[in-house]
């Protein structure tokens, strides 16, 4: 007899087996199936959240960095940078005049308010306050009409760039070019509309915005006078040199003597990198944790009920083994048992996790993708090929006599 027939043998007895023993088979995946849920639904929002953090990250750019008072990831206490001095506005257009290193450059300012265009409102959007180098700055590619230009910044002409969303809310069925929304009572013309961006990392809304001059912003809208610099890099490698030219810069600009420390900070889209490798790390450790513990549990459970299996089976095993059987024929046979019963256990769980990760995407990123849903099913036949591999080998080991004899 072939490799392949005693296989093909060893499925069917096997397949036979589960079908008398229906309950019982059903009973022992019930570990296998925790174990592959808890795997699936955790590769799931480890896979949501690379790709979100991927795509986000793309829009902060590699050549960008972030000017503003507060680290993005800091070991420094919280108080002491609570206390540190804005970035005001004055500093802010001083820092890019004397830079010699950046391709394009923008200052930003943003909170929270509610849109109005006639008998509509949209609450919670981001007002931002920009400048003509925001567009080249954040990757920002209009959809219709044109970006802010520099004489309009400068004059803080009561203009504005809207979101997608905000556009499609507000002008579902017309162009929104030319319109006027209110802000706080004061109107802004639109003259431009964005492409659809998406989320921040799969949470926050890129889409649901309204960008204005800067100087109008600081001076109608904005609590106090503080603001963010951005700065793109002409060349990736003068990302090191830029970033010491803006440090020094900054320190004269905000006239700090040589022993004083920085009381700003110069980020960049590694800190995010850095952090997030590490969140990723911390998150994935304890899903292997859960995981192999449900699958240990589960592994136990297939390991007992294959050896009260082959306990009853001893007559057969004997009878088979006195017609020429061989110990890598019942080898396979109860390792096959055993893969089976675990890969139905598998199969559930996946049949389980798939609706729940349809709920999960409604709230955070989450990818079921068909590596791992390959993943889970190889996870589950390895599982069921180490817990029955004892009992598997304890039939193969067996004395036909002495399992014929066997009551």
């Amino acid at each position: 007899m072939t490799l392949f027939s005693e296989l093909r043998e060893g499925l069917v007895i096997a397949a036979d087996s589960l079908r008398a023993n229906k309950l019982r088979s059903a009973l022992t995946t019930l570990g296998i199936v925790i174990g592959i849920v808890t795997v699936t639904l955790m590769g799931t929002a480890l896979a949501g959240l690379n790709s979100a953090f991927l795509k986000s990250i793309s829009a902060i750019g590699t050549d960008v960095f972030f000017v503003a008072p507060w680290a993005w990831f800091s070991d420094e206490p919280w108080w002491k940078m609570r206390n540190r001095r804005p970035i005001l506005l004055a500093d802010a257009h001083a820092l890019i005049r004397q830079t010699t290193l950046a391709r394009a450059a923008t200052i930003d300012a943003s909170r929270r308010m509610t849109v109005r265009y006639r008998d509509l409102a949209a609450t919670g959007v981001t007002v931002n306050g920009t400048t003509e180098g925001g567009a080249e700055v954040g990757g920002l590619v209009l959809k219709e009409g044109r970006f802010l230009s520099a004489a309009e910044v400068d004059g803080a002409r009561p203009l504005c760039v809207i979101g997608a969303d905000l556009a499609a809310n507000f002008f579902p069925f017309d162009s929104a070019i030319g319109k006027k929304i209110r802000l706080e009572n004061q109107p802004l013309e639109i003259i431009g509309v964005l492409e659809k961006r998406g989320k921040f990392l799969g949470l926050e809304s890129l889409d649901n915005q309204v960008l204005l001059p800067i100087a109008k912003f600081v001076s109608d809208f904005g609590f106090r006078p503080a603001v963010n610099v951005r700065i793109k890099v002409r060349d990736l490698k003068e990302m090191d040199e830029a970033r010491e030219e803006i440090r020094g810069l900054l320190r004269k600009i905000r006239r700090l003597a040589p022993g004083d420390p920085d009381d700003f900070a110069i980020n960049e889209q590694g800190a995010f990198i850095r952090t997030f490798e590490r969140m990723n790390t911390v998150l994935a450790g304890a899903g292997l944790f859960i995981t192999s513990l449900s699958l240990f549990i589960g592994g136990i459970g297939i390991m007992n009920i294959m050896f009260v299996t082959v306990a009853e089976r001893t007559r057969e095993i004997g009878l088979r083994k006195a017609l020429g059987a061989r110990r890598r024929t019942i080898l396979a046979q109860f390792l096959i048992e055993a893969a089976l019963i675990c890969l139905l256990g598998g199969l559930i769980g996946l049949l389980i996790a798939y609706p729940i990760t349809l709920v999960m995407d409604r709230f955070m990123p989450a990818v079921l993708s068909l590596a791992l849903v390959g993943l889970a099913l190889l996870v589950s036949v390895v599982t069921g090929l180490v817990a029955g591999f004892l009992p598997a080998w304890r039939a193969a080991k067996m004395n036909p006599v002495d399992a014929l004899r066997a009551e």
